[in-house]
């Protein structure tokens, strides 16, 4: 513990006095007595007490101030200095109180660790703070509470994914101005074997997340942002409705319903109970449990932050490494049936050895690196194979980021960095078949 007065840098800024917190009645001295009765009397000994605090001698006891000093450092007792800490965190104690805390704290690890512990406190207290945060702090905060107290009602884990992107989106949203709220966000996803483009603005991108997630409202029969009669609607056309719907162009009011919406589903999934996972949330022309729908509305969430991000040039980083798994697992489950899709409209190759449902059949090995990686084989021939790694005739290398972007159509299959070795038709199948599951 460094002292105010180091010249490193860390010292503790003096701050206008302001009174420590009071003992009881029954620790201090009889303030009632009149101080000019003695002329030597120490009024701040009077008011603190004068019993050393523990573990100091009478000849430690006081710091005896130089004839220049114009604080003198108060003789406080253990308790007094304990009861400081929090003002000392907040540098409101007088010149003399921090000096005699500071001394104290090079005898008391107990008071040095709770010291530490006010100091880092005091430097989350700021409300309005920019993303350089470490993106995995307010999870090991709910964690070390929940490991306190566990919560009566617990979030699953399947919903994290979504209520942590949902939670980082909303601070970046707190953190633009209004201006930003205008900015042009480029929007990119891939469709009939290019890269469609659409521009839009940062509040229709919240719009466009609250639009679609009223699909999973829907499901749990929840009203629905854009009213009833349009669960029907794909989520393309239901962005567009609701585009269409608005009177003016959107803006920074959108963020309150978004995020409110986004709490209700959580709340709402987590008073379910068991069972609930299995729901089936319809998207028109595909549905998904709401287990997957949950982990891709999160995974579209962070894709449309990033691009919101790099709109208003603000920093933004993937998620945690768990919740990226769990979103190429996600995309590399729906890779057989994408890649059977495109087979019925003619956009990829033949099946070349079909095989019985549920049985090992012609796959590719996906690899991807880095945070969040792993090793998926995806079945080449029927979406209802299971993939093999002794049938595997081809494999791709990709990063677990660059996988995600190609996934949500931000890069086309010929300009992925991949490695690959094996079967070329099966590895432009197969990308194709990842950045077909993109969609506005």
């Amino acid at each position: 513990m460094t002292g105010a007065n180091d010249d490193d840098g860390n010292g503790v800024a003096r701050a206008p006095w302001i009174p420590g917190p009071r003992r009881a009645a029954d620790d201090h001295a009889d303030l009632t007595a009149d101080p000019t009765s003695d002329p030597t009397a120490d009024p701040t000994a009077e008011a603190y007490g004068d019993e050393p605090y523990e573990g100091e001698t009478e000849e430690t006891s006081g710091v005896e101030p130089g004839p220049e000093a114009a604080d003198p450092v108060p003789v406080l007792t253990h308790r007094v200095l304990k009861s400081l800490l929090g003002a000392w965190a907040l540098s409101a104690c007088s010149a003399g109180e921090t000096q005699a805390v500071e001394d104290h704290l090079t005898n008391c690890a107990p008071c040095a660790d709770e010291a530490l512990r006010l100091r880092d406190a005091v430097a989350l207290l700021h409300e309005d703070r920019d993303l350089d945060l470490d993106p995995l702090l307010r999870s090991r905060v709910l964690e070390n509470c929940l490991g306190r107290r566990p919560a009566r009602i617990p979030v699953p884990a399947w919903v994290t994914p979504y209520d942590a992107e949902t939670a980082r989106l909303d601070a970046l949203l707190r953190d633009i101005g209004e201006s930003e709220w205008h900015a042009p966000v480029r929007l990119k996803w891939y469709e009939e074997d290019r890269i469609v483009r659409r521009k839009a603005t940062v509040a229709a991108v919240i719009g466009h997340l609250l639009a679609v997630d009223g699909l999973v409202s829907s499901a749990l029969g929840l009203d629905d942002p854009l009213g009833r009669g349009t669960p029907e609607l794909s989520p393309s056309e239901r962005t567009e409705a609701f585009w269409s719907s608005q009177d003016r162009p959107p803006n920074r009011t959108l963020r309150g319903p978004w995020r409110e919406h986004s709490h209700t589903l959580i709340r709402t999934v987590s008073f379910a109970g068991r069972g609930i996972a299995d729901l089936t949330v319809t998207y028109k022309d595909f549905a998904l449990p709401l287990r997957d729908s949950l982990l891709e509305r999160a995974f579209e969430c962070w894709l449309h932050a990033d691009d919101i991000a790099n709109a208003v040039a603000y920093p933004y980083a993937p998620p945690s490494g768990a919740h990226l798994h769990d979103m190429i697992d996600l995309a590399a489950r729906l890779l057989p049936a994408a890649l059977a899709n495109r087979r019925r409209t003619g956009l990829a190759s033949p099946a070349r050895r079909l095989v019985t449902a549920g049985a090992p059949g012609r796959s590719l090995h996906l690899e991807v690196e880095g945070a969040g990686g792993g090793n998926w084989y995806i079945a080449l021939d029927s979406p209802a194979a299971v993939g093999s790694p002794d049938l595997a005739v081809a494999q791709v290398a990709m990063d677990g980021v660059e996988f995600c972007r190609l996934v949500a159509g931000h890069i086309s299959p010929e300009e992925a960095a991949a490695g690959q070795d094996g079967d070329r038709e099966a590895i432009r199948d197969v990308l194709s078949a990842a950045a077909s599951l993109s969609r506005l």
